[in-house]
């Protein structure tokens, strides 16, 4: 959640009364009736023409007026919905995301469904907080105190302001996905909080399956999720290194399925791929996977997940591999974050027996996040943790950024601290294997590093030179990784790298754009001025030069007076800013800009439908006789 939200919502939001609060927890279906009851005639067109919703975090506000257009100074609730008071904080709220992130417009698709289409350019990761939540039936406003989002700043991870570090647990002890059964994640989850756990490495979910109760599970006992993206057949192979589309669309997937939750703290994009100097040559296949999963991401206008690699702690690698992964000068082709798996500290060891001070030593000065991305030597027993004390000691918390535990569940390797009913593994009551769990939870409460706050943090630490191939390293530091053509990432991110451009429009339509972020692209008949008059836009979108403005015509255009091209296949244009609208004449128009929302003037009598290929969803557009009445209606992909 963007943190001018994160910061004010929840104060905001903790005003409303109780019988405010009681109201507004209405369901979609309760609250589309209770605003069909003063409406007359077909509620369903009724609600498409009128019904504006302004979403909060899991708070639906319909202005009840069944012709008007939305101005963003103008609110109104629903009788009895919400008292006086109330309404002036929602206000308050409302007021606080539009600045955020621009015009919201929505509205309910239908009386069986809770579909809304949008008309915005928000920063994707607010946007994916604030919709998700809204849209589910039984949404409260108790989800305007959500977790706050994990970013790095440096070699530092950040939550709401403060270092973050992870003390954790891997979840996973099967090939299936741990993430799908919520009653087993809120048992699971409420013992981990016992013991201080704030993170779980979760290795593999099934993008198909609905991980909403179990990631609520976890984010509301405080804790965030690291993840593989890869599955057991998509990883990348150790000695015969790939990186392929196949792959890439299977990482995408998990990516799409996960990156709305709050708490998902970062992706892995590989495991122990690389455990000797014979399989170095898979390193630039790890990078080049972490570099087009981050471009995926970013045309997709998802937040800034963190996307890092978990490696298997070999001598011979260091410290080669690490520098390699986060070396030279475009972040953007290197991971964010940079996991160990490392089991050298064993029983009641030191820091340098143990090996940790030469760990730390390599580690010093790493440009982004290094943590333990598994750790916990099971020999001998009971396990001890005391490696926890030196991870968070003075020693090496300026440099490491906590640990995960292997593991959370007790298998034939030993390494558990619970185990569940009749051996079963992640089903029933978890019940902890002691002293092991409360040795844990014992080192847990006597380590809580400060750290620093991240408006007082400067980094300083530059980025490794690219290592050079040697007898124990095979990768030329300065070669090129072996990244997927950027038309296959442009593709999947519903943006294809072409766009049709203004010029190629006949001459007898003129056009007219707006390049500024969220800007719109506008067809318009030929004796049509720019920027535009005053009465040539709906308001509230007269004159359209504004970011995240979006220009409409005020009268049908004859099909007669656009060229036979454009009438015929010809597009008219596409959006020149991220987020932007196309409103087009002609053929019907795909928008391939995120954010975009395709819409044409004029259409046939009946309605039909426009796709956007990304995530703002489809939007179906009607032109009537008299001026220019848009009919909205459509889904909002989630």
């Amino acid at each position: 959640m963007a943190s001018t939200i994160a910061h004010n919502m929840p104060a905001l939001a903790s005003t409303l009364s109780p019988t405010s609060i009681s109201k507004l927890q209405m369901t979609t279906a309760q609250y589309r009736a209770a605003y069909t009851s003063k409406t007359t005639g077909n509620p369903h067109d009724k609600i498409v023409t009128g019904g504006i919703i302004i979403l909060g975090p899991k708070i639906l506000l319909v202005k009840r007026a069944a012709t008007e257009i939305y101005y963003p100074n103008m609110f109104e609730f629903p009788s009895g919905n919400v008292d006086e008071t109330d309404a002036s904080i929602l206000h308050s709220l409302i007021r606080e995301v539009m600045e955020e992130i621009g015009l919201i417009i929505a509205t309910v698709l239908s009386p069986e469904g809770g579909s809304l289409i949008l008309i915005s350019n928000p920063p994707t990761n607010m946007f994916q907080s604030l919709l998700r939540g809204a849209l589910i039936a039984s949404a409260t406003i108790s989800y305007v105190s959500a977790i706050p989002t994990i970013s790095i700043k440096g070699s530092k991870f950040f939550t709401n302001g403060q270092q973050f570090f992870l003390k954790g647990v891997a979840y996973q002890g099967t090939p299936d996905d741990p993430l799908v059964n919520t009653s087993q994640c809120q048992s699971d989850a409420t013992l981990m909080a016992t013991i201080g756990t704030n993170t779980i490495r979760v290795y593999h979910v099934d993008p198909t399956q609905n991980h909403d109760g179990c990631m609520k599970a976890f984010s509301d006992a405080g804790i965030y999720v690291f993840l593989d993206l890869d599955t057991f057949t998509t990883s990348i192979v150790s000695n015969a290194p790939t990186w392929t589309e196949t792959q890439f669309n299977a990482f995408s997937k998990v990516a799409d399925a996960m990156q709305g939750y709050d708490n998902l703290g970062g992706f892995f994009i590989g495991n122990e791929v690389i455990t000797n100097d014979a399989q170095s040559n898979a390193a630039p296949y790890v990078r080049a996977a972490a570099a087009d999963i981050k471009a995926y991401m970013a045309l997709k206008k998802y937040r800034q997940i963190p996307v890092g690699y978990s490696a298997a702690d070999i001598a011979e690698l260091r410290p080669m591999l690490q520098n390699y992964l986060a070396c030279g000068t475009d972040q953007s082709q290197n991971i964010d974050f940079f996991g160990l798996n490392s089991y050298e500290w064993c029983g009641d060891s030191s820091f340098t027996v143990s090996g940790y001070a030469n760990l730390q030593q390599m580690a010093q000065g790493y440009s982004i996040p290094i943590f333990f991305s598994e750790t916990g030597c099971n020999t001998p027993k009971p396990r001890l943790f005391t490696d926890q004390a030196a991870i968070f000691s003075a020693n090496m918390s300026d440099t490491w950024s906590g640990a995960i535990i292997y593991e959370w569940v007790e298998e034939t390797n030993d390494y558990g601290v619970v185990t569940y009913p009749n051996g079963k593994i992640y089903s029933g009551a978890p019940t902890p294997l002691q002293p092991d769990f409360n040795n844990l939870q014992n080192q847990w409460k006597s380590v809580n590093p400060s750290g620093i706050a991240e408006a007082s943090y400067t980094p300083t630490n530059s980025a490794p030179a690219c290592p050079s191939a040697t007898g124990g390293w095979q990768v030329d530091g300065s070669a090129a990784i072996p990244r997927l053509d950027t038309g296959i990432i442009s593709a999947a991110a519903g943006n294809p790298v072409a766009t049709p451009a203004a010029s190629s429009v006949s001459s007898a339509a003129a056009s007219v754009t707006t390049t500024a972020p969220g800007g719109a692209f506008a067809a318009l008949p030929s004796n049509a001025t720019a920027p535009y008059p005053a009465g040539n836009g709906t308001a509230p979108y007269a004159n359209g030069t504004a970011p995240c403005s979006t220009i409409t015509l005020t009268s049908l255009i004859p099909i007669s007076t656009i060229s036979s091209a454009v009438a015929s296949t010809t597009p008219v244009g596409a959006s020149t800013g991220p987020g932007g609208i196309l409103v087009a004449t002609g053929t019907p128009t795909t928008s391939a800009n995120n954010g975009g929302v395709v819409s044409q003037s004029p259409l046939p009598a009946t309605t039909s439908t426009q796709v956007s290929v990304n995530g703002a969803g489809v939007l179906t557009v009607r032109s009537t006789v008299a001026g220019l009445a848009m009919v909205f209606a459509g889904f909002l992909l989630l």
